[in-house]
């Protein structure tokens, strides 16, 4: 699958569980604007056949390399950053796993009867990452028992491997030249923000500022039936320059681990 391919289908198989993606850039074009994608986040598990490196394949064959890496102590999460070699305009890649091994041995043992239980052939093919839940129906009581120690990996259980979020490039609309502005709008549409450490997370000192409507909750099969469950959410990127006059283009851990919590549970019953 060639790169233009390999995104759109990241693109489509992201959009069919966030309808919300859909109404935001429609929106947005009814106003003039073309949209353009800041970065692409995708979530996974530290274990050796599904961690950052694993997922990464794919996008270094591509002509990305590694740029940052991020360390969230709270969260027991790692993640690492890419970006394209020769093309400033292709979207960066922000993937994070799951530092499994800081958490109890019952998730511990949960993840790995999970990995243990898929074709160990999938492991292998570079388009993991299109692949989805590979490990069949979840059940619901397993969810709420991971759910009780991370919500990221409740969140993997119930979506496997897709991007969890799309990123609008800010700095590239015409009509809005400041994310206040955009969050102003998206809400008077009626789309409810994260504001988990405000609605604006960062500051033009830190070069970066990100905002990010609440995943999409979307009715999912279990076991047990029927139960209803968040997927993924749309962020939104404006970036600084640096002192050389060039954006900046890494990323704030502190504001990445506000942007996490996007698919929390707890934030859509409050």
């Amino acid at each position: 699958m060639n790169s233009t391919l390999f995104f759109e289908e990241l693109w489509k198989q992201y959009a069919s569980k966030t309808p919300s993606a859909y109404k935001v850039n429609s929106l947005l074009e009814r106003e003039g604007e073309t949209i353009f994608n800041d970065h692409i986040a995708i979530r996974t598990f530290d274990d050796p056949r599904t961690d950052i490196e694993v997922i990464a394949r794919p996008f270094i064959a591509m002509g990305y390399k590694e740029m940052g890496e991020y360390h969230f102590e709270a969260k027991k999460l790692y993640a690492k950053h890419y970006e394209h070699i020769d093309n400033p305009n292709a979207p960066k890649i922000f993937i994070s796993q799951l530092l499994t091994h800081h958490f109890s041995d019952e998730l511990q043992t949960t993840i790995k009867e999970i990995l243990d239980n898929c074709d160990h052939n999938v492991f292998h093919e570079d388009d993991l990452i299109l692949k989805g839940r590979i490990w069949g129906t979840p059940s619901y009581k397993t969810y709420k028992a991971l759910q009780e120690e991370s919500e990221y990996a409740a969140w993997m259980y119930v979506n496997g491997f897709c991007s969890n979020h799309f990123t609008i490039n800010v700095n590239k609309l015409e009509g809005f030249t400041n994310l206040n502005d955009l969050n102003d709008f998206l809400k008077n549409n009626g789309f409810s923000m994260n504001s988990s450490g405000g609605e604006i997370k960062g500051a033009p000192s830190q070069l970066l500022e990100q905002s990010s409507i609440l995943a999409d909750v979307i009715k999912v099969e279990f076991e047990e039936g029927i139960k209803e469950v968040t997927s993924c959410y749309y962020e939104f990127a404006y970036r600084y320059k640096e002192e050389n006059g060039h954006l900046f283009t890494g990323f704030i851990a502190n504001s990445a681990d506000k942007i996490f919590e996007s698919t929390d549970m707890k934030l859509q019953e409050v």
